[in-house]
């Protein structure tokens, strides 16, 4: 499969994803959590599905669309794993991460910490969506849609 084709279906993953777990998060209280802001395409689409929610963005440096850039109050710049540390207990209804690498030694160090910060943030029954898989004893692993091929996203709900 080309680099190309692999990228479209990683995006249509993402979003399928976050579509098919648009309503659970709306039942649920707390902010919405976008580790990895990119150049801000899914942060523009958790934006349309969430217009009343607020929606914090971190990321090592900006690299979004201006229009597609969150307000400074939420937009967290510098090392995620350091600047998401003040965010622990922010009980949020969904944390989407994308800050996979592809390549296994340093995606590897990321689930170091990936999973431990990923269940700190959420909201008890709060939602994650990864592109890493995330092993954690709090962190149930959720159904994903039919469209979504195993393994090329994750999705999981937090138990308590």
């Amino acid at each position: 499969m080309s680099r190309l084709d692999s990228f479209i279906r990683r995006m249509m993953a993402q979003r399928d994803i976050l579509d098919h777990i648009c309503d659970s998060v709306k039942e649920l209280e707390g902010p919405v959590i976008e580790l990895g802001l990119g150049n801000g395409r899914t942060y523009d689409h958790l934006r349309e599905r969430f217009p009343e929610r607020r929606i914090i963005a971190f990321d090592r440096a900006v690299g979004s669309y201006k229009s597609s850039t969150p307000h400074p109050e939420n937009l967290v710049i510098g090392e995620i794993r350091d600047t998401t540390q003040r965010f622990l207990g922010i009980n949020a209804a969904l944390v989407h991460a994308d800050i996979g690498t592809g390549y296994d030694e340093k995606d590897a160090v990321t689930l170091t910490w990936l999973p431990d910060l990923a269940a700190a943030l959420l909201a008890p029954h709060g939602i994650v969506a990864s592109g890493l898989e995330l092993n954690h004893p709090l962190l149930e692993q959720l159904p994903l849609p039919a469209s979504v091929k195993p393994g090329r996203y994750f999705l999981y709900r937090r138990v308590e």
